[in-house]
Parts: C-alpha cells; structure tokens; sequence
C-alpha cells in the first residue's frame, strides 16, 4: 500500500450526492474543478462524518479546500468502455470566503494581496541575545 497524500483547491463543478454504504455509514462524492483555465476535474469521496458535513454545507459553485488520499479508480461509460479517474479520499475539507452566495461577504476577496508600508517593519537587526535558541 502507497501513501499519496493531496491538498488541492478550486470550484465544486457538481453537488455532492449522499449514500449510505451496506453497513450504513455515510458516503459523500462530488467533482471538482482544479483549474482556472479549463476543466480539470477530480472526484473527491467523503466518509461517515464528514460526508454528513459535506452534504450540508457545499454546494455548486463554492471555493473549498480539500486534503486527503489521491487514489485512481476505474469507471464505466454509458458505451460499456472503461477509463481511469483521478480521485481523492478526503479526510478535511474548508470552505473559502466568500465561496457562496448567501455567505457572509468578506471584505477582501482570497485574491487579494496585502501590501504593507515602509513603517509597518522596522529596519533594525535582532541582536544576539534577543534569539531564543
């Protein structure tokens, strides 16, 4: 067994949708936009808990992100065909500001850099005694 451990961000492109496995316990699955650009979307699985979180605070549309286990999986086509898929096993996911609609806005977007001015560092050097180490 291979240990791949991802922390990926971008768009939810489809909503989640919730099962329940044959002993019960809760699955959440939706894709994922990763790219700005183009589509490039990844399957992100959610168990137990979290997949109850999952189902009732993301939704189309909103900025989250996601760190789990990156694994492949085989999928049918309607024609019959097989291919592989990326996905990821998520075990935390967060919500970015202002990812949704009905969020409270924020007042900077997650885009927006913060410059600071000549006064906000001082130019003086740490002498050696201050160093904790």
């Amino acid at each position: 067994m291979s240990l791949a451990k991802a922390v990926i961000s971008g768009t939810v492109y489809r909503a989640p949708e919730k099962r329940f496995t044959s002993n019960n316990v809760p699955i959440s699955a939706f894709a994922m936009n990763i790219s700005e650009t183009e589509e490039t979307l990844v399957r992100i699985i959610a168990k137990g808990n979290l997949a109850q979180t999952v189902e009732e605070t993301v939704q189309k549309g909103d900025r989250v992100v996601v760190e789990g286990r990156l694994q492949n999986n085989t999928v049918k086509n309607e024609d019959g065909s097989e291919r592989r898929i990326v996905e990821i096993d998520a075990y935390a996911l967060e919500k970015l500001a202002g990812s949704s609609n009905n969020a409270p806005s924020a007042k900077a977007s997650p885009d927006t850099l913060v410059q600071f001015g000549q006064t906000d560092f001082s130019d003086d050097l740490i002498g050696e005694d201050e160093i904790p180490f």
